[in-house]
């Protein structure tokens, strides 16, 4: 049986919400591929890539605790 050790959750769709972007904005400003911030907004990625946070973090004004938040295994999901 694997353990569950939790795990990180991305909010880069709250963020994009809070300063009035939506994806394709972002993807222009970040000059990133608008599929890549689809899947950081639907938290639909395997592995987190420093730069892209960065390009993130940088082009939102936020901290890296902003966009990723680490939920414990034994916290139940805001739905």
């Amino acid at each position: 049986m694997e353990e569950d050790y939790g795990h990180l959750e991305i909010r880069l769709r709250e963020l994009l919400e809070e300063k009035g972007l939506n994806r394709y904005q972002l993807s222009l400003k970040a000059a990133m591929n608008w599929k890549q911030v689809d899947h950081y907004c639907n938290n639909d990625i395997t592995r987190l890539d420093t730069f892209v946070l960065c390009k993130l973090c940088t082009v939102l004004g936020c901290r890296i605790q902003d966009l990723i938040v680490f939920v414990p295994a034994d916290k139940k999901e805001d739905s």
